[in-house]
């Protein structure tokens, strides 16, 4: 064996070991074994064998020699420049669990793990409960009276969720509530989303926002059984006060306090308890709450509770009618009627055991919070988004069918297309991360990172599904009225974009922010183990840290290369065809994230937090990562149905291409113009090959949204379908059929140089020579006036009497069902 073939062995060997990520041992063994092969008779491979590589695999595997020779002055360099981090910092960064999202952070994601979650199912009861009261609950609602006159739910359609438990959704059975499951929840937000916004944002917050859910998990037994049973029944209508004017995305800014001190209280003297006061705003429920949760930070100047002065953010659950609560007007977000506003609070005392939790949750509450609001992120406005997007296509599409311009349906036009392209292909994508988001968190996860990625994206994808659908509808969707679909919740779109975390901040800070500390399989070990105060114990995780991140950064080199050089076809992917590719596709671009990621934390350090559009891109990257495996396992859990291939593979070559930029532009960006270099040839090594969905494509699409079919109902499934004559949507797809139905006439006409839209006005007087030229029959010509009333009756829009808005038809003013909840005014 010759030398040049035993360093090719090593190197080739030692390559597909780390490809793999084999253990550190299996490389010493194979490079020692080599060189005892080869050093029979050869004195170099002895040499080398006695003189360096033994030495190397002895320092590399005696680890208390490895500790003091490497490990320890690699530490000691990493507590001298590792940024200080705060306390509310460190509780969001731990808060929650890592699911798929650690996968994909990887490097090498075991495609069989995202397989392995259980297929989204609704238990019987939930399916009741989706095609009973929420099916009612939508009939009930009529939006423009709820945004237009009232400004508010009727009081009927609050009764109605009161009464039917939409305020108990995630309250168990043994306190009177329903105990649905996530996805339920997220199914149920989702049709009423796609009638009215207002309504759902109602029925949304008790579940998500509300106080019941911290209860649930922080509560005392006491506080649980006297208010969820209340809240189940809707006796009580809960709020959480946490934005402040000084304090939004950031939280902890917040300058609402609560003093512990001793004071009267219901009758009693020297009541040990907190004296509070507080200014928030943006409230939502908060202006007919009856019970208000509040987050404020919590000092004990005394140390009436121990040692500590600053005991830190802490939540309390406090009746609005308490002295010193004061309940402000109503804010009014983009013309919605959901209930929403200020409140404040002056020298309120409250006792110790209205702290959630009571007393030993004092200054726990930024933990609390971060674990609960993300879940409430995973769930609400996801499904509020996807509600929109569904209702964007059933609704644009049979638009773009119906209308006609230049003799065909205006669906026709390519640039049309492009834009019901997006709409479709979106939906798909949004809908599938819904699915594998509420299935994490049914299997017991709290992702964190994951709720931050489908929060920001889905409203994000919302924002453009409903931009292309105004652009569709065109004039008919500027005019507001009751004909109008879509006006209210292109309204909307910014409320979700700014609520439950900035859109801006929540993109350029939190989801790779939290997502490289949190996902990342060594870096949060590596600080935890910097900050650990047992010294020998922090070495001991360090070294076991620092070692196993060197092995995955190398490997990920490597793979990012391979992966790279020959189109990811060395990926392992368990499923066939189409899906398997893109599964080989995604395991690359999670390489090279995890790699350039690495570098760019090893680079810059405490000064990538900073660096916010740097940050930004990394999160586009890893949220594409979330975004197509989603899309993959749906299409494989739906059974791969023949009308929806165009769907993945526009949905999956969209993530792709995305991700392909997000990387060029963090390495156009990179401060290290060298390194950058070097690592585009690793990432990049064929240059860049990925393609936006290509025209062919976008035609498909559109063609899924433009005749009914089972790939159009499966995109809009879940929405509220109208079957009211008055109804909007009810009325496009009315035509829709019908047009579909006279598709034979009007070709007929079209033969014979006569067109829907060429008919002069006394087009029944044509039709009745077309007729007696044998043209068509009388039958084709009754389908054919129908066709046209029912599509003239579709593009209708709303006109009012010029005293409309200055004062009250009498006939809103008597109805029943639209009297406003007077007693919440």
């Amino acid at each position: 064996m010759t030398l040049s073939l035993t360093w090719a062995l090593i190197a080739v060997g030692s390559g597909a070991l780390l490809f793999l990520r084999a253990p550190l041992w299996a490389f010493s063994v194979y490079v020692t074994l080599t060189l005892v092969v080869y050093s029979h008779g050869s004195p170099l491979p002895a040499l080398a064998l006695g003189m360096v590589w033994v030495p190397l695999a002895v320092v590399l595997h005696v680890k208390p020699l490895r500790r003091r020779l490497i490990s320890a002055r690699i530490l000691e360099r990493f507590r001298a420049v590792l940024p200080t981090m705060s306390a509310t910092e460190r509780e969001a960064l731990e808060a929650g669990t890592v699911g798929w999202d650690g996968e994909l952070f990887s490097g090498r994601p075991h495609w069989q793990t995202l397989l392995a979650y259980p297929r989204p199912q609704l238990s019987a009861a939930e399916q009741r409960f989706i095609d009973g009261p929420t099916e009612q609950l939508c009939a009930l609602v009529d939006d423009w009276q709820i945004t237009e006159r009232l400004h508010d739910l009727p009081e009927p359609v609050w009764d109605f969720l009161k009464h039917n438990g939409f305020f108990g959704l995630i309250i168990p059975r043994r306190y009177g509530g329903l105990d649905f499951s996530a996805l339920a929840h997220s199914a149920i937000v989702l049709k009423i989303a796609s009638r009215s916004i207002s309504a759902a944002v109602t029925a949304m917050v008790p579940n998500s926002l509300g106080p019941a859910k911290l209860l649930l998990h922080y509560g005392t037994e006491a506080q649980k059984d006297y208010y969820l049973p209340r809240l189940a029944r809707g006796e009580e209508v809960p709020c959480f006060a946490l934005t402040s004017p000084e304090a939004g995305s950031d939280a902890a800014a917040m300058t609402d306090f609560g003093v512990v001190c001793k004071s009267e209280f219901g009758g009693a003297s020297d009541v040990l308890g907190i004296r509070l006061n507080w200014d928030k705003r943006y409230i939502t429920l908060g202006p007919v709450a009856t019970v208000l949760g509040l987050a404020f930070k919590l000092f004990d100047p005394d140390h009436l509770l121990g040692d500590k002065a600053d005991l830190g953010i802490t939540l309390a659950l406090i009746p609005t009618d308490t002295p010193g609560v004061q309940i402000g007007n109503r804010h009014f977000p983009l013309s919605q009627a959901f209930q929403n506003g200020p409140n404040s609070g002056r020298d309120v005392f409250i006792p110790l055991d209205w702290i959630i939790g009571g007393v030993a949750r004092a200054g726990q509450g930024w933990r609390m919070l971060m674990e609960c609001l993300a879940e409430g992120r995973a769930i609400s406005l996801p499904a509020l988004s996807v509600g929109a997007g569904k209702l964007a296509c059933r609704a644009t599409g049979a638009y773009a069918r119906v209308r006609t311009q230049f003799h065909q349906p205006i669906g026709r036009f390519e640039g049309v297309e492009e834009a019901l392209a997006r709409i479709a292909g979106f939906t798909y994508q949004m809908d599938a991360a819904r699915l594998l988001t509420t299935t994490a968190l049914d299997q017991g996860e709290k992702p964190a990172v994951i709720s931050a990625i489908v929060k920001y994206h889905l409203t994000e994808r919302m924002r453009c599904i409903v931009n292309d659908a105004m652009d569709i509808h065109g004039g008919s969707g500027i005019c507001l009225g009751p004909r109008n679909i879509l006006g209210r919740v292109y309204q909307a779109v910014p409320i979700s974009i700014t609520v439950e975390g900035a859109n801006i901040l929540t993109r350029s800070l939190i989801i790779f922010g939290q997502g490289a500390m949190r996902c990342h399989p060594f870096v949060l070990r590596e600080m935890q183990a910097v900050g650990d105060t047992d010294k020998t114990r922090g070495l001991r995780d360090f070294d076991r840290a620092l070692f196993g991140h060197i092995g995955f950064t190398f490997s990920n080199a490597l793979r990012s290369l391979v992966l790279g050089c020959t189109g990811a076809g060395l990926a392992a992917a368990p499923l066939q065809g189409a899906a398997r590719r893109y599964l080989q596709q995604a395991s690359r671009m999670s390489a090279a994230f995890a790699l350039l990621a690495d570098f760019a934390m090893l680079l810059l350090g405490g000064s990538l937090k900073r660096r916010e559009r740097l940050s930004a891109r990394f999160a586009d990257v890893l949220s594409n990562l979330y975004l197509l495996s989603a899309t993959i396992k749906r299409f494989h859990e739906a059974g791969e149905p023949a009308t929806d291939p165009a769907l993945l593979y526009w949905a999956c070559q969209d993530a792709l291409f995305t991700m392909q930029q997000g990387l060029d532009d963090i390495l156009r960006n990179f401060p290290n113009r060298l390194i950058a270099a070097l690592l585009r040839v690793l990432i990049f090594p064929l240059g860049r090959r990925y393609r936006k969905p290509s025209d062919s494509l976008d035609h498909a699409l559109a063609g899924l949204l433009l005749e009914p079919g089972a790939a159009r109902d499966r995109l809009s499934d879940g929405i509220y379908l109208p079957s009211g004559a008055d109804d909007a949507l009810a009325r496009l797809e009315t035509a829709l059929q019908k047009i579909i139905a006279a598709a034979p006439v009007e070709q007929k006409l079209r033969r014979a140089r006569l067109h829907s839209e060429a008919l002069p006005p006394d087009a029944d007087k044509m039709l009745d020579q077309a007729i007696e030229a044998g043209i068509i029959t009388a039958e084709d010509a009754a389908q054919w006036r129908s066709a046209a009333a029912a599509r003239k009756d579709a593009l209708q829009v709303d006109d009012f009497p010029p005293d409309y808005w200055c004062q009250e038809p009498q006939a809103w003013r008597n109805s029943p069902v639209t009297q406003p909840a007077k007693r919440f005014m």
